[in-house]
């Protein structure tokens, strides 16, 4: 009995960990440029009761084996990487990547985080950085006399500047990265993410070059959590730890059968 328990306690602990990460996702359906998690399981070692026996003298051998499994583990969390809807807003500096790719920004200890995030700003030196005032890179800065801002497809930043009769003229340009494994990025919080020997090293270029999306100004990527598939996924995942939650109870009930035998 004490190896059900086990098992059963191991299905528990599996499934709470898939429902802390919808939880996750569902609290994040509003965050732009969010990718939702998913939980991916394995079984654990085989206790082999009755091993694979060699033919028999009368030439007969029994087809199966006798084996007994010691639960489920985690393995995984794998971040979906489909585009999430678009949310045209018409600010300036709202920036959506069409296809693959992530903006790059400057960590405040130099590293390069990346984020499909493209809520950008202007701080006080009118530097275009992210909500949490980290600063795109390449840097980008915009004069003071700047009376608008335009985005190309390919990531030219041009601005018309004041008096200047509406002739645009480039002040920068916007890259953005492409990763082997996008999946295998850390997550650092704040809509950032971090490269890692997983993912492999980032490969910057110009939007809309081979292999990296183009941008579109005037829109957000939002999150790509469907809440539907989330409920749905929440109540199974709900029954499975229940039913393992049962079945330690019924191992409980067996033991206690057991210690209630008399000769």
């Amino acid at each position: 009995m004490l190896r059900s328990m086990n098992t059963a306690a191991s299905g528990m602990h599996a499934q709470q960990s898939r429902i802390d990460t919808i939880a996750n996702n569902l609290a994040n359906v509003n965050t732009a440029g969010f990718k939702k998690s998913r939980m991916e399981f394995q079984d654990l070692l085989y206790e082999n009761l009755s091993p694979a026996q060699a033919e028999r003298a009368d030439g007969t051998a029994p087809p199966t084996r006798v084996e007994v499994g010691h639960g489920v583990k985690i393995v995984s969390a794998v971040r979906m990487q489909s585009e999430g809807t678009v949310s045209v807003t018409g600010n300036e500096l709202d920036l959506f990547i069409q296809g693959d790719g992530f903006f790059q920004v400057q960590m405040p200890d130099g590293d390069i985080g990346y984020t499909r995030d493209g809520s950008f700003k202007l701080d006080r030196d009118r530097n275009v950085v992210t909500s949490s005032g980290y600063l795109m890179e390449p840097a980008i800065n915009v004069p003071e006399d700047a009376v608008s801002i335009g985005v190309s497809t390919d990531g030219r930043v041009e601005v018309v500047l004041a008096g200047d009769s509406g002739t645009a003229q480039q002040i920068g340009q916007i890259q953005i990265a492409r990763f082997n494994n996008p999946s295998g990025m850390s997550q650092q919080g704040e809509n950032v993410l971090m490269a890692t020997p997983n993912s492999g090293v980032a490969l910057p270029g110009n939007p809309g070059e081979e292999g990296y999306g183009s941008l579109q100004q005037g829109a957000l990527e939002m999150s790509n959590v469907d809440v539907a598939t989330e409920l749905v996924d929440m109540i199974t995942a709900q029954r499975a730890y229940e039913l393992n939650s049962r079945t330690i109870q019924t191992a409980d009930d067996i033991l206690s059968t057991v210690n209630q035998l008399r000769r």
